[in-house]
């Protein structure tokens, strides 16, 4: 059963029946809105998001990152699945899947971000959602919707970070302003 987020509110990433979560996938889906054209007539704009991972470290310091330029960590526990520059066609258009128990013990949380690297701005996008799915399963666990469209090019979607001996999930949905992953280093710190 998924769990559908607000801001700010968590989820354990603890099994139903015990035991935690070994692989997870966090998708990122979203589709452009239609523009009107001179003629009036809708048509289709290719708006490219990009989703990122940032592995931080307890003192909220950068260990590595996971993006369309870079599609695993150094150490191979996260992989970005490939680079979606329209987002069309349905369900998630791009994803990062994350290995939880080969995350370094120096890591102890993941953020994701989605940003605009074609610069349009959040008002030009609809149906844009983050999700969080058992990767051994394929059963969806949390779900966060990226609605409040504005003028940011950029949002802090969610972070999973250690908590005892597993994981949870922190739904964070702040906006932010990037073309790329390392413009948005600064505004996920005080997140962590």
């Amino acid at each position: 059963m998924s769990v559908t987020l607000t801001k700010g509110q968590g989820v354990s990433l603890a099994k139903p029946g015990g035991g935690s979560l070994s692989r997870v996938r966090m998708g990122l889906g979203w589709d452009a809105v239609q523009k009107k054209s001179v003629f009036g007539r809708l048509k289709d704009q290719s708006i490219d998001l990009d989703a990122s991972c940032l592995l931080m470290d307890a003192g909220g310091r950068l260990v590595d990152q996971v993006w369309f330029r870079q599609l695993r960590s150094t150490d191979g526990s996260v992989q970005h699945t490939g680079d979606n520059l329209t987002g069309a066609g349905e369900g998630d258009d791009e994803s990062i899947v994350v290995d939880l128990p080969r995350v370094p013990a120096a890591v102890h949380s993941l953020v994701f971000t989605v940003n605009s690297f074609t610069g349009q701005d959040f008002s030009q996008i609809q149906n844009a959602f983050c999700r969080l799915v058992d990767e051994t399963t394929g059963q969806e666990l949390a779900r966060f919707d990226l609605s409040g469209s504005g003028r940011h090019t950029a949002q802090i979607m969610a972070k999973v970070s250690r908590a005892g001996g597993g994981w949870v999930m922190t739904a964070i949905g702040a906006v932010a302003s990037g073309r790329t992953v390392g413009d948005l280093v600064p505004a996920v710190t005080p997140h962590l």
